[in-house]
């Protein structure tokens, strides 16, 4: 089973962050988004990337270059570079990644398309490069081979953006600091795809060939997308706000996202 994410988004709301570097290689502590990301995956044992690069892809491929020396302790002398000797400290061995050029500007679903030749097998788990959730993903596997469509996607509810007062007049009864949307009404696009491979069938390799606005559309018109409902933690890196928010979670051991 291998999971696709993308990482060739400019991420123009990020501009403080993404002038220097792809929005997935911002980092929420001492390492990138995607890193997390992985982490939700491999934590399942789902260790088979597929990055479709774009925006300043280099940076993403110099940093998984570069993993093993700059994660490892090392033992070396001096004049024999071939004698470096590496000591496994790092929890990402096994870790298989490709990492595939599809273009500075083309959008989801010509990245996804131009991937197709690295995918092996009959389905394939997506996500974006920059959201991250407490989903379990064997429940997820579990529920898309249960109903056999080409496609799931899951359904989360957000955080709220402001807290929440609920007043009687002029008086607050409560108050709640950026609460979860309570309605399963409310319910948005929060990656965690699984596809089958017939999803190849609706897409292009062209720039334009975008993911949500045609072939999901096609898709769920012809019955063939369903809804994993996640009601978990789960937030999306959009802003420097964001990227704030991720931090404090972090460093305050409250980082739901961390189930590795």
């Amino acid at each position: 089973m291998q999971t696709i994410i993308f990482c060739g988004g400019s991420g123009t709301r990020l501009r403080e962050e993404t002038e220097y570097r792809p929005k997935p290689m911002v980092n929420i502590g001492k390492r990138p988004i995607l890193w997390h990301i992985m982490k939700i995956f491999a934590c399942y044992g789902y260790q088979n990337f597929i990055l479709p690069l774009g925006y300043k892809g280099n940076i993403i491929k110099d940093y998984f270059l570069r993993y093993e020396t700059m994660n490892n302790d090392l033992t070396l002398e001096l004049g024999r570079p071939e004698a470096i000797q590496m000591h496994n400290c790092h929890d990402e061995a096994g870790w298989r990644i490709t990492l595939a050029d599809t273009g500075e500007h083309t959008l989801k679903g010509g990245r996804l398309k131009r991937v197709q030749r690295y995918v092996s097998g009959d389905e394939f788990m997506l996500t974006y490069g920059d959201g991250v959730a407490d989903v379990d993903i064997n429940k997820l596997l579990e529920f898309h081979r249960s109903h056999g469509k080409i496609a799931t996607v899951t359904g989360v509810r957000p955080l709220a953006r402001f807290g929440e007062l609920n007043a009687q007049g002029d008086r607050v009864v409560s108050f709640r600091e950026k609460p979860q949307i309570a309605s399963h009404d409310g319910l948005i696009n929060g990656g965690f795809f699984v596809f089958s491979r017939a999803v190849f069938d609706y897409l292009t390799p062209e720039d334009n060939c975008d993911l949500e606005h045609g072939p999901l559309e096609v898709i769920a018109a012809a019955g063939e997308l369903k809804v994993f409902r996640h009601d978990g933690f789960w937030y999306c890196m959009d802003t420097m706000r964001d990227v704030d928010v991720l931090n404090r979670m972090w460093e305050q051991g409250q980082a739901e996202w961390k189930i590795w």
